[in-house]
C-alpha cells in the first residue's frame, strides 16, 4: 500500500500597504476573427497573436496599437499551429499545420528569413537559451571571426527571386551571422502528434530526433541547462476520455557536451544555409533558362518530319552556306516559320540567358561551393577529434563523401561554363551568317558589317552544322525530336536521365593523362565528373550526401534520451474538447536559479477549487522536496494580517481556475471564476505570491500506477489570499491569460476569443486615473466611434463583453522605424 500524508491547510496572508500595486490597463481590442494562440516577446512590448484566418498579427502594448499583420499565402500555409519566439526576441518561429512547415519570421520587417518541412503537423513549439557560459562564449568566438576573415562574402540572390528568401536578399556581409545571433547556443523544439518531438539548434539545424514518446505533445520545457525536456502529452484511446501524461526526458548528452554542441551546430547551420543559398541559385539560373531557347530545335524537328525529301537537314544548310541556294522547304522554314525578325529575337534571347545564367555559375555557384567546402573541411576535423566529438554522432567518411560530392558538384559547374562559353561563340557565328543569308532572301539590305565572312567564318558555320544539324534517330526516340542544337538546357533540366549531348572529352589532354596513369585513375584524392549527368543530378547527389552527415548526430543524439519519469495526471474532459489546445493547461516553466521545472494544471472534475503545482528538477538525478502541492482556492478576496479574518467588504466565496502561467519564478498569474450561479460568475485577474507554498515540508507518495486524480487525499493542501493583487474583470467573460514577467505585462483574452485587454502588472492604477481625465475628450470621441462601429458589426460574440470596435482587417504598419518605440495612443474603454 502507499502511504500518503494527511491534508493541512494554511494560508498565506499579504501585509496591509502591500508593494506589489494595482494593475493598469493600457489597451483593448474587439478583434474581428477569434484569436487562437497568443506569445509576449521575451524582450520586448509586443504580443504576436494567430487567429483562425490564418493571419499572423503582431500589437504593441501601448494601446494594443497593430504593428504589422501577416496574411496566409500558399508557400507557408493557412492553418497556424503554434508560436515561439527566439528568447531575444528578434525572431518569431510560427508552425503552419497544412503545409507541415515550421517558418521563422523577422519580427521587426515581418519578412519570412527560413522556413523547414516536418514529418508531422506541429501542435506546440518552445525555444529557450541556455546559460551564460563565459568559458563556450570565449571558446567560439575566434572561430566565428576566422569563419568570416577566410571566406569571401557571398552575393545577394537576383531581387526578382528574393521574395522567396529573404537570407540572402539584404544588403549585408554577415546574413547566416545575423540568423543565428549571439554564439551562445538556442534550441527551438518542436512537438506534435505520434510523440513527434525534434530539436533544433538556433531553429535552423535539427540536432535530435527523438522517439518512444505516446500520444500528442501538448506542452514543451527544454531547461536551461539543457539536463532534461519536460513534455506534457495527451493520449487517446477508443475507450475512455484523452488522459494528460507529464514526460520527463533525460538530455544529460547536450548538457556535457554543450561546447561541442554549439560548435557543431553553427557548423551545420551555415551548411545547411549555404546548401538553401545554392538551390536558390540553381532556381535562378533555371528561371533566367527560357523556353524560347528550344524553339530552334522544334522548329527544324517539324521541318525533318513535313518535308518530302530525303536530303539531310545539315545537307540543306550547307548548300546554304556554300553556294547561297536554299531548298524552298529550308526557304519556307527560314521566311515563314523562323523570320528574320524572330531569329534576331532568338539570338538576344539566348545572348541574354547564357550571360545570365554565366554570372550566376561563376558568382554564386562557385562561391557557395567554396564555403561549402570550407565548413566540411572543418567539421572533419571536428570528426577526427573522437574524443570530444565521437559521442555526437559525426563520422569522418560519411563527411568525407560530402566533401567529395561538393568537388564534384564544383567540377560539374565548371563544366557548364565552358559549354555556355562554347554555346556563345557558336551561336554568336551561326546567327550572324544566317542573319545575312535570310536577308539576301528577302532582297533586303545587308549592313556591310555583316557582310564580311571569311574562310575561318566559313568553316567554323561548317564544323557548327556538321556537330549540331545531323539527325539523330536515337534522340528521336528519346525526346520526340531530332535535334539538339541548344546544349545549356539540359544540365539545368531536374532529371535523372543522362545528358542527351554530353560533352566531347575525347581531345582533352588531362583526361588523356588519367586514364593512362594508374595511380591517377581511381584516385580518391581527384573527385569524380559524371559527364554523362547534368548540374541538377550532381545537386541531389550531393544534397543526400550532406543530408547523411546532417542527420547523423540527430539519429545518435536522439538515440541518448532517455525517459526518466512518466506521471499519469487526469482525463480531460469531454466538454473541453473544443478548446484550442495552447490554452489549454497544464503549462510549463523552467526556474533557471533553482534548477527547476514546473507544472501547474487544474483538475475541474475531482477539485474545481484547486490548482496543483508539479517540481521536479532539471537534473532527473536530484531528487526534489515537497514536489507537489495544491493551493486552495476557497478563501477571501481581501484579507487582514492582524487578524487573519476576511476583511469586512469581502464575502467568503469559492474560485475555480480558468488558466493560469508563472509570471516569474515565485508567481502565479490567474484567471479566476467564482462558483456562483451563471448568471453572476465573477472573473478575476490575480497573482498568487509562491513563496511559501513552495518552503512547505510535506511529501506526497505518488503510486505510478494509477492517475493523480485517483490519489488527490493525500496531497497537501494550501490555502492562499491575494489582497490587493486582484483585479475584477468587468465587461468581459475574461477565460485565458498570457504574461511576461520580465516586461510586467498580461494579456486577458475572452472565453469567445475576440476581446483582449491588456495590462501593465506593475503600475499604479491612480496613473491611469490621471490619464483617463487628461484625455477625456479623446477618449470620448474613441467611445463614439466605437459605438458607431457597433451599428454596422454583427455581435458574433457573448452579451456581457461591453462595447466592441473591431478592428481594420487590412495590412497597416503604424509609425515608422523601430516597433520598440511605443508610440502613445488613445486607450479603448
Amino acid at each position: 500500500m502507499t502511504e500518503v500524508c494527511g491534508p493541512r491547510l494554511i494560508n498565506i496572508f499579504l501585509p496591509q500597504g502591500s508593494t506589489m500595486p494595482a494593475f493598469r490597463q493600457v489597451g483593448e481590442k474587439q478583434l474581428p476573427n477569434p484569436i487562437l494562440y497568443m506569445a509576449w516577446s521575451p524582450k520586448r512590448d509586443l504580443i504576436a497573436l494567430a487567429n483562425t484566418a490564418g493571419e499572423l498579427l503582431l500589437h504593441r502594448l501601448a494601446n494594443f496599437q497593430r504593428v504589422w499583420s501577416l496574411p496566409p499565402n500558399e508557400n507557408t500555409g493557412k492553418e497556424i499551429t503554434s508560436l515561439a519566439w527566439r528568447p531575444d526576441g528578434k525572431i518569431l518561429a510560427f508552425s503552419v499545420g497544412d503545409t507541415k512547415q515550421v517558418v521563422l519570421c523577422d519580427a521587426e520587417k515581418a519578412e519570412i528569413l527560413h522556413l523547414f518541412p516536418v514529418d508531422y503537423p506541429v501542435s506546440c513549439m518552445h525555444w529557450m537559451e541556455v546559460q551564460d557560459d563565459s568559458s563556450t562564449l570565449s571558446l567560439f568566438s575566434e572561430s566565428e571571426d576566422e569563419s568570416s576573415r577566410f571566406l569571401p562574402k557571398l552575393p545577394t540572390l537576383p531581387k526578382s527571386y528574393s521574395t522567396t528568401s529573404k537570407i540572402f536578399s539584404e544588403e549585408k556581409s554577415d546574413e547566416v551571422t545575423n540568423l543565428l545571433g549571439e554564439v551562445r547556443l538556442n534550441v527551438l523544439v518542436v512537438g506534435g502528434p505520434s510523440g513527434f518531438v525534434e530539436l533544433y539548434a538556433y531553429g535552423l539545424y535539427k540536432i535530435a530526433t527523438l522517439s518512444g514518446i505516446s500520444g500528442t505533445c501538448r506542452s514543451l520545457g527544454l531547461s536551461s541547462d539543457l539536463k532534461s525536456l519536460s513534455v506534457i502529452t495527451e493520449i487517446r484511446s477508443t475507450e475512455d476520455n484523452p488522459e494528460i501524461h507529464y514526460i520527463q526526458l533525460d538530455t544529460g548528452l547536450l548538457s556535457s557536451c554543450l561546447p561541442e554542441l554549439t560548435k557543431m551546430a553553427r557548423k551545420f547551420t551555415h551548411i545547411s544555409t549555404l546548401l538553401q543559398y545554392l538551390r536558390l541559385s540553381l532556381t535562378c539560373m533555371c528561371e533566367a533558362w527560357e523556353d524560347i531557347l528550344m524553339q530552334m530545335d522544334l522548329r527544324l524537328t517539324k521541318f525533318v518530319q513535313e518535308k518530302n525529301t530525303s536530303t539531310q537537314v545539315q545537307d540543306e544548310f550547307l548548300e546554304l552556306l556554300l553556294w547561297g541556294h536554299a531548298s524552298p522547304e529550308l526557304q519556307a522554314l527560314l521566311m515563314n516559320q523562323l523570320t528574320v525578325k524572330g531569329l534576331k529575337m532568338l539570338g538576344q534571347s539566348i545572348d541574354s540567358s547564357y550571360s545570365c545564367i554565366q554570372k550566376l555559375v561563376i558568382s554564386h555557384l562557385q562561391s557557395g561551393s567554396e564555403a561549402l567546402l570550407y565548413h566540411l573541411s572543418e567539421v572533419k576535423g571536428m570528426a577526427l577529434w573522437k574524443q570530444k566529438f565521437q559521442p555526437l554522432g559525426l563520422d569522418p567518411a560519411a563527411i568525407e563523401d560530402a566533401i567529395v560530392a561538393v568537388g564534384s558538384f564544383t567540377l560539374k559547374a565548371s563544366e557548364l561554363l565552358q559549354v555556355i562559353d562554347k554555346s556563345m561563340k557558336n551561336f554568336k557565328a551561326f546567327f550572324r551568317w544566317l542573319y545575312v543569308a535570310m536577308l539576301r532572301m528577302s532582297e533586303d539590305h545587308v549592313p556591310p558589317e555583316l557582310n564580311k565572312m571569311t574562310q575561318k567564318d566559313l568553316a567554323f558555320v561548317a564544323d557548327f552544322l556538321s556537330e549540331h544539324f545531323s539527325a539523330n534517330e536515337e534522340l528521336f526516340d528519346r525526346k520526340g525530336k531530332y535535334f539538339n542544337v541548344e546544349r545549356v538546357g539540359q544540365y539545368l533540366k531536374d532529371e535523372d536521365e543522362d545528358l542527351i549531348s554530353p560533352p566531347n572529352m575525347e581531345g582533352n589532354q588531362w583526361v588523356t593523362f588519367v586514364k593512362q596513369s594508374t595511380h591517377l585513375k581511381d584516385s580518391p584524392l581527384l573527385f569524380p565528373t559524371y559527364p554523362q549527368k547534368s548540374l541538377h543530378f550532381v545537386k541531389r547527389m550531393m544534397e543526400g550526401f550532406i543530408d547523411l552527415c546532417l542527420q547523423k548526430p540527430a539519429e545518435v543524439i536522439g538515440h541518448s534520451v532517455k525517459q526518466a519519469v512518466c506521471l499519469r495526471l487526469y482525463t480531460v474532459p469531454e466538454s473541453s474538447e473544443n478548446t484550442p489546445r495552447l490554452f489549454e493547461l497544464p503549462s510549463l516553466w523552467n526556474n533557471k536559479k533553482a534548477g527547476m521545472h514546473y507544472v501547474v494544471f487544474c483538475m475541474p472534475e475531482i477539485s474545481p477549487s484547486k490548482i496543483y503545482i508539479l517540481r521536479r528538477a532539471t537534473d532527473p538525478n536530484r531528487s526534489v522536496p515537497n514536489g507537489l502541492v495544491a493551493l486552495n482556492l476557497s478563501t477571501p478576496l481581501n484579507s487582514s494580517i492582524e487578524d487573519e479574518t476576511p476583511a469586512p467588504t469581502s464575502t467568503d466565496c469559492s474560485y475555480s481556475c480558468l488558466d493560469a502561467r508563472f509570471y516569474d519564478d515565485e508567481t502565479l498569474t490567474v484567471v479566476l471564476q467564482s462558483v456562483e450561479d451563471d448568471e453572476n460568475k465573477m472573473r478575476i485577474l490575480t497573482q498568487l505570491p509562491l513563496n511559501s507554498a513552495m518552503s512547505w515540508d510535506e511529501e506526497f507518495t505518488w503510486d505510478l500506477t494509477l492517475r493523480l486524480e485517483q490519489q488527490t487525499e493525500g496531497i497537501p493542501v494550501q490555502g492562499l489570499a491575494w489582497g490587493n493583487q486582484s483585479r475584477e474583470m468587468d465587461n468581459i467573460k475574461a477565460q485565458f491569460v498570457a504574461v511576461n514577467g520580465i516586461r510586467k505585462v498580461a494579456c486577458v483574452l475572452s472565453a469567445n476569443l475576440r476581446h483582449i485587454r491588456v495590462f501593465e502588472m506593475d503600475a499604479e492604477e491612480e496613473e491611469e486615473e490621471e490619464e483617463r481625465a487628461d484625455e477625456s475628450q479623446e477618449m470620448s470621441s474613441d467611445q463614439d466611434r466605437l459605438e458607431e462601429s457597433m451599428t454596422t458589426q454583427s455581435d458574433a460574440g457573448e452579451g456581457g463583453d461591453g462595447a466592441r470596435g473591431v478592428e481594420d482587417a487590412q495590412v497597416t504598419d503604424h509609425g515608422s522605424g523601430d516597433i520598440l518605440d511605443d508610440t502613445p495612443g488613445s486607450d479603448i474603454l
